[in-house]
């Protein structure tokens, strides 16, 4: 029942119109006055942040800020975090690629609607990370690698945080999500952006075919998701890839087998 209450919720207020209104009012000069509630509610750290606070003219400006240089150390390691936020999930995919967040199980194929592309990661492993909205959200590359592929699929997008992934329809699979398939040292791997609740904006930043680990491609207008896809026997990942953990931009996720 609990979980039926929840998808009806999100549903009736879930739509084009809704989305169009934050998109609106975040990108008004009016929003530029929740900025300072926003920093003191979710606790931001304004001293990482390129630009001085008061220089942002809307709430999505601040939101998609940058950081400055230094602020995130790029590790020596094959495969870092592309973006700030929390692990939900590391391990290995089950047999017919399938996955596993928040009790949810997932098909690879149905995240990709490729069937060819989704037996290429059979027995590889996936790691789930989650932005809330106090997280930094500019994405970045988790590798040095070349584009191989590029595709958007989905429309509306349902929650993704901790009841969102619980609850609801199957969002990581069903929600407006951006694919890139990079071609590395160790193997082919996928970078999936997953969109939140009423904005569906990915925005690409790099948009040429290669990448360089650590350097920005893009941005979320909103909390989102990236979950990174490997082949089989291709990387380990770091120890502590524990549920839960906060990670940030350029922090180890993995090595070479």
């Amino acid at each position: 029942m609990k979980k039926y209450l929840y998808q009806r919720s999100i549903e009736l207020t879930n739509g084009a119109f809704t989305s169009a209104l934050i998109r609106q009012f975040a990108q008004s000069k009016n929003s530029r006055r929740f900025i300072p509630g926003y920093i003191k509610a979710y606790q931001i750290l304004v001293d990482e942040v390129e630009e001085p606070v008061d220089s942002f003219p809307t709430l999505h400006d601040f939101f998609v800020r940058k950081l400055s240089d230094t602020s995130r150390p790029i590790a020596d390691v094959p495969v870092v975090s592309p973006v700030d936020g929390k692990i939900e999930i590391a391990g290995d995919l089950q047999e017919g690629a399938r996955f596993l967040v928040k009790g949810q199980e997932y098909s690879l194929v149905d995240l990709l609607g490729d069937d060819a592309l989704a037996d290429r990661y059979q027995g590889g492993t996936y790691a789930v990370l989650y932005l809330s909205p106090a997280d930094y959200h500019r994405i970045h590359s988790p590798a040095d690698g070349k584009v191989t592929k590029q595709y958007v699929l989905g429309k509306k997008s349902y929650p993704v945080n901790a009841a969102g992934l619980q609850y609801g329809k199957a969002p990581i699979s069903g929600n407006y999500r951006m694919i890139t398939e990079l071609e590395t040292i160790f193997g082919m791997m996928l970078v999936v952006k997953v969109g939140a609740m009423f904005v569906n904006s990915i925005k690409l930043t790099e948009t040429g075919s290669d990448w360089q680990k650590g350097y920005e491609v893009g941005y979320f207008s909103f909390g989102s998701t990236v979950v990174l896809f490997f082949e089989e026997n291709s990387i380990k990942f770091v120890e502590d890839m524990s549920v839960g953990r906060s990670i940030k931009v350029g922090e180890a996720l993995g090595n070479m087998i």
